[in-house]
């Protein structure tokens, strides 16, 4: 899956806790694997996925929050405030840890 927002890590930073974490898996006998090269890539994707979530969630969040700045500004509402409370409402909707 392509990720066409800006992640707040490299994908070769990525990659590099991708191998990393297959790596202490199979150190702890947690995982087994014939294809080292293949359960990477899966890790790797994995974490790719999920923090392209978080970047997904972050823009939700701006968009919201854009669509209430009236309100917000009448109110003295804190973005900073109303970034996090939205935000947290939306990892519980989509059931996302962050």
């Amino acid at each position: 899956m392509l990720c066409l927002t800006p992640m707040i890590f490299s994908r070769d930073y990525i990659g590099y806790l991708g191998r990393r974490t297959v790596k202490h898996l199979i150190e702890a006998k947690f995982i087994t694997t014939s294809n080292l090269t293949a359960a990477e890539e899966r890790v790797t994707a994995a974490l790719i996925e999920e923090i392209a979530l978080e970047d997904r969630i972050n823009e939700e969040v701006r968009v919201i929050l854009e669509a209430y700045s009236d309100e917000m500004r009448k109110s003295g509402a804190q973005y900073a405030e109303m970034f996090k409370k939205v935000k947290n409402e939306l990892a519980r909707k989509y059931k996302a840890v962050l």
